[in-house]
């Protein structure tokens, strides 16, 4: 039983996806405009905008930096005035860094709590009130965070973003507790390896790597399927939620087991 409204048609929708400039974000950006959807991107890259707007007649762009609470809060009131409202805003913005407590850095740390978790509360700050309007008055909302596999639990090498990405986990799970009854759709997405900027300077070896079509693929499926949690690909991601299973030793020597560190 499908836990969202789904989404059986998006021409005409309007989309906010912030954290577009490349990756996943800007993927999922291309296909819900091959759909028909009005599609807002947002980056800090003004020229990827730019570009994207170029290539893909009818979209709108807005740049801004995620960490900058009164350019989220401009940006969301723009979009309402140019384009009447928000049916779903999907928070993709992220940074990654490896980091292991041996090689502890504040400053990478708390850039990483900037990025991916407290941009995610500057967006639902500027958009809740419209997204709860809209609800009701009939019109979709929905709400969506880009989560990772890496929040399930604990792993090597991830202490920096590891905990952002759970935290958005906790954070999606409480906030369809609060929204789903008041008629706001809310996913989490949690992808496995994609080949994307963030992802192109790990030393190990990635699992089910996926293309960011692929990815793209995924996440708009899920929307329409009208699912809560979004994860793929599937035969990596089902592993890791067994593990999520584990009593913390058995847990812990799997994890050594399998990444030798």
């Amino acid at each position: 039983m499908p836990l969202n409204p789904c989404i059986g048609n998006w021409k005409g929708r309007v989309v906010w996806l912030v954290g577009a400039s490349t990756g996943i974000g800007r993927a999922t950006a291309e296909q819900l405009h091959a759909l028909g959807a009005v599609v807002v991107v947002s980056a800090r890259s003004e020229a990827a905008l730019e570009r994207f707007v170029a290539e893909h007649p009818g979209s709108d762009a807005i740049a801004l930096d995620v960490t900058d609470r009164a350019a989220v809060h401009a940006a969301a009131a723009r979009i309402v005035d140019r384009h009447g409202g928000i049916d779903l805003a999907c928070y993709c913005a992220g940074t990654y860094a490896e980091m292991r407590a041996t090689e502890f850095d504040l400053e990478v740390a708390l850039r990483h709590q900037q990025v991916n978790y407290v941009g995610a509360l500057y967006l639902l700050d500027a958009v809740l009130p419209q997204l709860l309007a809209q609800a009701r008055a009939g019109r979709p909302a929905h709400l969506s965070l880009i989560s990772s596999v890496a929040g399930f639990r604990g792993l090597p090498k991830a202490l920096a973003y590891g905990p952002t990405k759970a935290a958005l986990i906790n954070l999606a799970e409480t906030l369809y507790l609060d929204l789903a009854p008041k008629g706001v759709g809310v996913s989490v997405i949690n992808p496995g390896f994609v080949e994307t900027p963030l992802t192109a300077g790990n030393d190990f070896r990635m699992p089910a790597l996926m293309r960011p079509e692929e990815a793209a693929r995924a996440i708009v499926a899920g929307w329409q399927a009208g699912d809560f949690e979004i994860h793929f690909p599937k035969r990596f991601t089902l592993w890791l939620k067994g593990l999520r299973l584990l009593a913390y030793g058995p847990y812990f020597a799997a994890v050594r087991r399998s990444t030798g560190l």
